[in-house]
């Protein structure tokens, strides 16, 4: 043991949103921390993050809410509209902010990155390791007392110690992310026919948006929609190399949302395609008996973010649930008393704190993604249309 009684050395693989946050955590707590990134720099794409009230209060727990309010805005009027633009239904963002005290946050996933770097990078004695790929999750348990998970969906210190039968599983849709430097009049999603498009504010000034169309050859698909072409490699909330469209890629999305309401034609026509990001979606499935692997003979590993439960991006909790997950645990490990069958309890608890919430969490969302690309949409739309604001 190192630092205070009850601490220890701990590796965090991968350093995405739930990697980060969970170093933060553990270093906090005492213990001495190495983060090991498998990518030779780190992933600075666009994306905004809708960072609900429950997360926000989590960062504060380690000591990052204030740089996410610097730099995050306010989601309070949006709206689920029909593609010429009839509105359906509000999204219930005044009422989670009356019931919390405060409002949803959404922020770019570049400085929400660099907040947490430099929360990591003041304490002055935490390596982030790049281009780190950890082949031998034994060897690397041998010498830490905890090994944290944190490397996405397809998660080899998942498989290592929890075996291959829970794995990336494709939902049949492509998804496209970019950012455009106006800002929208309207903020929510427009839901048609097997297809939706989403635009959030995300700084002043800027809108991020994103689309869904089904993957080429999917059940169901139709007209421009199911040709976009063969998909990207991952899902949204495991992006291992996003790609940019071709020129006849770009060209078939603006196709498949011509004729919708404004702003959406005016947003993709507005937005250099070479800046979206392009991937398919993906989940995890099945899910996992529990997020942590407690064997005595070697250190005990515990899963966080899409390690643990990637999930499709419909109910935009991704981010939300890693950050979560890096506070129970990081408060498991803080409260566990000296010793290594103390750990191995903290780790338990940590696991029936959120392997539930998680899992439902991302089960909601996987079933939203049928519900919102269904090509039914008379009966949808007439459902949401029942949904209290």
């Amino acid at each position: 043991m190192t630092r205070r009684e009850g601490t220890g050395t701990a590796t965090v693989v991968g350093a995405g949103i739930a990697g980060l946050a969970t170093a933060i955590g553990l270093r906090r707590a005492g213990w001495t921390v190495t983060v090991l990134e498998r990518r030779t720099e780190l992933e600075r794409y666009g994306a905004a993050f809708g960072i609900h009230p429950t997360a926000q209060s989590a960062l504060d727990h380690l000591g990052v809410g204030d740089a996410l309010r610097a730099h995050a805005v306010p989601y309070r009027d949006a709206h689920i509209r029909t593609p010429d633009g009839r509105t359906l239904a509000r999204l219930p963002l005044e009422r989670i902010e009356k019931k919390a005290g405060r409002p949803e946050l959404l922020i770019s996933r570049p400085y929400l990155l660099d907040a947490l770097l430099a929360a990591l990078d003041a304490f002055g004695d935490v390596p982030v390791k790049l281009g780190e790929t950890v082949t031998d999750v034994a060897a690397l348990a041998a010498t830490q007392d905890l090994v944290v998970g944190a490397d996405g969906i397809r998660s080899a210190v998942r498989t290592a110690r929890f075996g291959a039968r829970s794995g990336p599983r494709p939902v049949s849709t492509v998804a496209w992310i970019g950012i455009a430097d106006f800002e929208s009049p309207v903020h929510g999603e427009t839901w048609g026919r097997g297809r939706f498009f989403g635009l959030t504010p995300v700084e002043p000034g800027r809108t991020n948006w994103y689309a869904t169309v089904p993957v080429r050859g999917a059940e169901g698909s139709t007209g421009p929609t199911g040709r976009m072409g063969p998909a990207a490699s991952t899902g949204p909330t495991a992006l291992t190399g996003p790609t940019g469209p071709s020129a006849a890629a770009a060209e078939e999305l603006r196709a498949a949302f011509a004729g919708w309401h404004d702003p959406i034609p005016r947003i993709l026509d507005a937005t250099d395609p070479a800046t979206w990001i392009r991937y398919e979606m993906r989940h995890l499935h099945p899910a996992l008996p529990s997020f942590v692997s407690v064997d005595g003979r070697v250190a005990p590993v515990a899963l966080v973010g899409d390690a643990a439960h990637a999930m499709t991006p419909n109910l935009g909790q991704g981010a939300c649930t890693a950050i979560l997950d890096a506070d129970a645990l990081t408060r498991a490990v803080t409260a566990a008393p000296p010793g290594r069958a103390a750990l191995a309890a903290a780790l338990r608890a940590y696991d029936r704190e959120r392997r539930r919430s998680a899992q439902r969490t991302a089960f909601a969302s996987r079933t939203l993604h049928r519900f919102m690309s269904t090509e039914r949409t008379r009966l949808r739309d007439a459902v949401v249309r029942l949904l209290p604001g």
